[in-house]
């Protein structure tokens, strides 16, 4: 008979008190809270990452997908069987389809013809009657969030969930992110910052923080290029200055949604983040951390490098790291596509091994 031994394994680490849930809805949200050690150890910050590529459907949209049904469920807007429809571009519909499915109820998205392959792939995979239509700005009756809207209203017993402007999209963070990242920090959070798309992440976590901390906590919002948020922030609400384009998917925005506009008063301070920048630490995040992230978590990662460098050593950043690269692997690891946006120079040469597709 060989001694009982114990073994402190990877195995061991991983036991926790925790129950099971209650289907793929229980299952969202709680996701890890991790440390990125390199650029942690350069600043002399604690910097963070909310692991939301871990949620059952794989990004942070779960929790508004989940949250806007809901939001349905209780206004009566849609009863067992019936249809929900949404304009997105890409990780929200995703996540609206996995919450259809569980729910019972059929699920159409409208989304601009910009976007993956792989989250196109992978919404009809879950059932979705995706609709790629061309991508226009918001106030071209046209855009897919319009025809998304008219689409519900022609049907019976349909709702448009209209992500970017149902604040239940911003109440999801309020009553689950924020709290999970202050409970993780144990309240000793210094800074936020993440990107916007609908506003909601960044908004309502940003507003639970600041009540909970007494408005100690700094938000920066972070924006790509082609995005007008970082010139409205500057300007202090006078422009909107729009220009150039961004590899990044799901954030940016062309005008201040209901989501957001309640909690502009609350941003610190914008940062504007190259696509160069993003690129560069998408492949280093892969080479140094193993963290395999899609262009807008490398973008967010970035912005809380620039505000440890900002805010000085000692502090404790958190970002969001959104989704997985697999959504986007055949653009983001091919040599073709980055050539095609000139990015391939911003990659360092010993990082270049990782562009493994043609």
């Amino acid at each position: 008979m060989f001694p009982r031994r114990l073994y402190a394994t990877a195995a061991s680490r991983l036991v926790t008190s925790a129950k099971p849930v209650d289907g793929f809805v229980g299952a969202i949200g709680n996701t890890p809270l991790v440390r990125i050690n390199n650029l942690s150890k350069e600043t002399g910050c604690e910097i963070l990452g909310k692991a939301e590529f871990m949620n059952p459907g794989g990004s942070v949209k779960d929790r508004a997908a989940l949250f806007v049904v809901e939001d349905a469920e209780r206004k009566g807007l849609v009863k067992p069987g019936g249809t929900i429809v949404e304009g997105t571009a890409g990780n929200t519909g995703i996540g609206l389809a996995h919450v259809c499915r569980a729910k019972g109820y059929k699920c159409v998205i409208y989304m601009p013809d910009t976007q993956s392959q792989e989250k196109i792939d992978l919404l009809k995979m879950l059932g979705a009657d995706v609709r790629p239509v061309p991508a226009v700005a918001f106030d071209n009756p046209m855009n897919y969030n319009h025809q998304a809207k008219r689409y519900a209203e022609s049907l019976d017993n349909a709702a448009w969930t209209n992500q970017f402007d149902n604040t239940a999209n911003r109440q999801a963070h309020i009553e689950t992110t924020g709290p999970e990242i202050w409970a993780q920090t144990e309240g000793k959070v210094d800074g936020f910052t993440c990107a916007t798309g609908t506003g909601g992440t960044f908004a309502g976590t940003t507003r639970f923080l600041k009540d909970v901390s007494g408005g100690r906590v700094k938000a920066f919002v972070a924006d790509p290029p082609g995005s007008v948020i970082h010139s409205y922030v500057k300007s202090k609400g006078k422009e909107l200055v729009r220009g150039g384009s961004s590899i990044t998917e799901g954030i940016g925005q062309g005008r201040i949604t209901d989501n957001m506009q309640p909690d502009v008063g609350l941003i610190d301070d914008a940062l504007k983040i190259p696509d160069a920048d993003t690129i560069h630490m998408l492949y280093r995040l892969l080479d140094e951390e193993g963290i395999y992230l899609g262009a807008s978590s490398a973008l967010n990662v970035v912005a809380a490098y620039e505000m440890a460098k900002i805010l000085g050593p000692g502090k404790t950043i958190v970002t969001v790291l959104c989704d997985g690269a697999y959504r986007y692997q055949s653009r983001l690891f091919s040599r073709k596509w980055l050539e095609s946006k000139g990015l391939v120079d911003a990659i360092p040469a010993h990082l270049q091994k990782y562009i493994v597709l043609a």
